[in-house]
């Protein structure tokens, strides 16, 4: 061993000689051709050349370079090679002897070449103007001589280095020696070749692949076979093996550093079997080994290796692709997608009218088993098999014919040679043979013993007919992909089933009213109903209450909820409140539902619900709002302009703690009010101030009705099919005409009630109305004597002639009658039972400085009504 470590050292001595003079002579070659190209590229150096003096201008330069770089010669020449400068003058003007060639082409060059002082190094670099002509060569020479005094210079030290070297390998060997000993556990020679032998085996001889992936997902050994399997390109050692250009499932699994037993993994057009174990399990962190099997080669019975490997990648591609969505109509498309064209060359699924609606299909009665083209795909769209959507008639209960009723499959290797396929429609019989059309197989798709369609494959292109194989390879396929039907039929039914929940518990129309014009939209999400809802309800006084919300969530907990919420707003709505304290009872009310759904263990609290109400005035145009965690409401004015009024935010509804505010502001008559959910303006790839700023564009400088303002922002804002519901409310705001609305200030004495009667009597008979003076003036003879006797002053009255004539009450007291029955010994306590009588509605409504008692009374009505 130290004798080898001797003669390593000397070898190295030796070596540290000869690589110093090879260094000498690059060391010569770059620094002549370092020195010939900053000549050359110097500033002022094309325009010497092109001088009228070249080389007076050049020699002191050339000179001056050659002194300061150490070089012997700085030699600039023309183009014909003709010497400018020389550090001979005498040589000046003579034709240089050389391979300048090259360098006229404008390439520079260095090249060794005997010169009578011995063995020298030139470079010759063009001299280039600036439109890209030569203007002739700088060379830039030394001899060898020169610059070998450097590496005799560093000889001693070599040899000194050596010796040094010498010693301190003597000693690491044995230390070396010591440790490999302890590291190979005492192996000796014959040991260490068998463990090579085992390690090349592993790496070239073995056909199951081996992998080792370090903890932090970097290949670090992978055999021959494992490269074969995998694809892997050259140099993979040492990379992150999600970088090699894996399948993604793959890929990650092999780097998940846990434990797997046989899992089936795709690559390229294999399957592999892939068992992962770590190197140290006790261990943290740890490498991974990985081994590989291709079960796509394995030879099934009665056919070869490389049809099974097709079936087993498109079946395994049919998990895949099948059943990616819930929708019947796109899962019936997938099947035919991934059956053509590796199995068959046109694919089609007919599906019973029930399934697409999400229904289960009834059993087939008669001969008949009605069914509609859902799906067809092919290698030629120009084929005469049924379009999409055309009605297909199967026969499964007559003798002979396909066998959907028990379930059997049916086939016909040769279409040509058979009847029954075509008894229904010749024609199309006719032009499916004349296609080239010769093989069939048809497989009815059922699940859980129902039969939802048939899905037939046909063979053109490929001259061999179906086989028994093919029959059971069909039937696995379509066995999978029933399933994924069903599935999606079942989702399509509770769809639908949530859809008409939501749609019975939305208003189904707005009611009539003066103040605004109204018109709505509704679109349901893509994935299932949520919890938007809206409303329009008319309030006492010409008033009238808008109402948006959005319950969190989907499904029909969410649509429930809505409901839910949608009736306490309306019964809310009754006691005619203001917007704040409203949304704060109802605040009250969903942090009980939620506490009820959680006390219950049922755990179906509300995830969270948003609200807007808004009350606006037809006879002031004032709008009164407040809003519960909700989107503002967005104006436009009669001009085109479009407001964003600033209301006050609250919590949403059931957090608590906090009261929420109100805000009032004045909508100008032929305004356009516009309530919305998020859903409308909000998208996973769209900001919130994006899609307000889309809304505020769609909305401004266009003079339109509500109905075409509503199709204008949907137009604008959402896809065809949205991700989350969607509520709409546009209202355009109307004034009640000044001439219809009358005011009276009432003395608080029980005389001022008859001259209130004549003024009434005398406004009402000005307008038409005589027919309603009798039950209007006993209406408010009741109110403003309860207002006299119970109340406080100021009493003022007003009336409203609006769709019905409107009388109004008011005074400064908080205090509110109540119906009663009066006994037949009671003096009074009959006066609101009389107006509960003549009126269509009445009731009270407290203000910041008492309350208003109001009733409602038809046009047309009489006493005697």
């Amino acid at each position: 061993m130290l004798g080898l470590v001797v003669l390593l050292v000397a070898a190295a001595a030796v070596a540290l000689v000869v690589q110093g003079r090879r260094d000498t002579m690059q060391e010569a070659r770059l620094h002549t051709l370092g020195v010939a190209e900053t000549f050359a590229h110097a500033p002022g150096i094309v325009a010497a050349m092109d001088g009228p003096d070249p080389t007076a201008e050049l020699q002191p330069l050339t000179e001056q370079v050659r002194e300061k770089a150490d070089v012997d010669y700085v030699v600039v020449s023309d183009r014909r090679a003709i010497r400018i400068t020389h550090p001979e003058p005498r040589l000046i003007g003579e034709r240089i002897i050389g391979p300048y060639r090259q360098a006229l082409e404008g390439e520079p060059f260095t090249m060794t070449f005997k010169a009578a002082s011995g063995l020298a190094v030139t470079s010759v670099v063009p001299v280039v103007r600036s439109d890209g002509s030569v203007a002739g060569l700088v060379s830039v020479g030394i001899t060898v001589d020169s610059v070998e005094h450097l590496a005799d210079r560093s000889l001693p030290f070599s040899i000194g280095a050596s010796v040094v070297a010498l010693v301190l390998a003597a000693g690491a060997a044995a230390l070396v020696s010591r440790r490999l000993g302890r590291q190979t556990h005492g192996l000796g020679p014959a040991g260490m070749t068998r463990m090579y032998e085992h390690h090349d085996a592993v790496l070239h001889a073995v056909r199951e692949g081996v992998l080792i992936v370090g903890a932090d997902g970097r290949l670090q050994l992978a055999n021959d076979e494992a490269r074969r399997l995998l694809d892997l390109p050259p140099g993979a050692e040492g990379r992150l093996v999600t970088e090699l250009g894996l399948d993604g499932g793959t890929a990650e699994l092999l780097a998940s550093g846990g434990r797997v037993t046989d899992e089936v993994r795709r690559s390229g057009n294999r399957l592999l079997a892939v068992n992962l174990r770590p190197t140290d399990p006790q261990g943290e962190p740890s490498s991974t080994v990985a081994t590989l099997r291709d079960t796509t080669e394995l030879r099934a019975v009665t056919g070869t290796a490389e049809q099974v490997r097709e079936r087993l990648l498109l079946l395994y591609e049919a998990g895949e692709r099948i059943g990616t969505t819930l929708d019947v109509t796109r899962t019936a498309e997938e099947l035919t997608e991934v059956a053509t064209p590796g199995f068959a060359d046109f694919a089609s699924v007919d599906l019973a009218d029930a399934v697409l609606h999400g229904e289960e299909p009834p059993p087939p009665k008669g001969d008949v088993l009605e069914m509609r083209r859902t799906a067809i795909a092919g290698v030629d769209p120009d084929h005469p098999l049924y379009p999409v959507g055309q009605a297909v008639a199967f026969m499964p209960t007559t003798a002979g014919a396909f066998g959907t009723s028990t379930g059997h499959t049916w086939m016909e290797a040769d279409l040509s040679a058979a009847s029954r396929w075509r008894q229904r429609d010749p024609d199309s019989g006719a032009k499916v043979l004349a296609y080239g059309i010769h093989s069939l197989i048809s497989v009815p798709l059922h699940a859980r013993g129902v039969i939802l369609g048939m899905a037939n494959f046909w063979r053109a292109g490929n001259p061999e007919p179906f086989d028994a194989d093919d029959l059971s390879f069909a039937e696995e396929l379509v066995a999978r992909a029933a399933v994924s039907i069903d599935n999606a039929r079942r989702y399509t039914r509770e769809h639908e089933l949530a859809v008409a929940l939501q749609r019975s518990l939305l208003p189904r129309s707005v009611p009539e009213q003066s103040a605004l014009d109204v018109a709505y939209r509704y679109l349901p999400a893509q994935a299932g109903v949520g919890g938007d809802w809206f409303d329009v309800i008319p309030l006492s006084g010409a008033r009238v209450a808008l109402v948006v919300g959005d319950v969190v969530g989907h499904g029909l907990h969410a649509a429930a909820t809505m409901g839910r919420l949608r009736t306490t707003v309306h019964n809310f709505s009754t006691l005619d409140l203001p917007p704040d304290e409203l949304l704060g009872h109802l605040d009250e009310l969903v942090a009980r539902m939620d506490q009820d759904g959680t006390d219950d263990g049922s755990d179906v609290g509300i995830a969270g619900a948003t609200c807007l109400y808004a009350i606006y005035d037809g006879v002031s145009g004032k709008c009164c709002m407040a809003r519960a965690g909700h989107p503002g409401p967005a104006l436009v004015l009669p001009d085109g302009t479009v407001e964003f009024p600033g209301t006050p935010t609250g919590p949403p509804l059931g957090i608590g703690g906090m009261p929420f505010e109100s805000a009032e502001f004045t909508v100008p008559e032929g305004s356009r009010l516009v309530l919305y959910t998020d859903g409308l303006v909000e998208r996973r790839d769209r900001d919130f101030d994006v899609g307000l700023d889309i809304l505020r564009t769609a909305l401004a400088h266009r003079d339109r009705t509500p109905e075409e303002t509503c199709d204008d922002v949907i137009d604008a804002l959402l896809p065809i099919r949205p991700t989350d519901d969607v509520a709409l409310l546009v209202a355009r705001s109307r004034r009640l005409d000044p001439d219809r609305v009358a005011h009276f200030d009432v003395a608080p004495e029980p005389s001022a009630v008859a001259g209130v009667r004549r003024e009434v009597a005398r406004w009402l008979g000005e307008r038409g109305l005589d027919e309603e003076a009798f039950v209007t003036e006993l209406i408010l003879s009741e109110l403003v004597t309860n207002a006299i006797r119970y109340g406080s002053g100021p009493i003022r009255v007003r009336l409203l002639y609006d769709r019905s004539v409107i009388c109004e009450v008011s005074d400064t007291s908080s205090t509110s009658p109540h119906l009663r029955y009066a006994a037949a010994t009671d003096e009074g306590g009959r006066g609101l039972f009389l107006v509960a009588q003549f009126a269509e509605r009445w009731g009270t409504r407290y203000t910041p400085t008492g309350k208003v008692i109001w009733s409602e009374q038809a046009i047309g009505a009489t006493a005697d009504d």
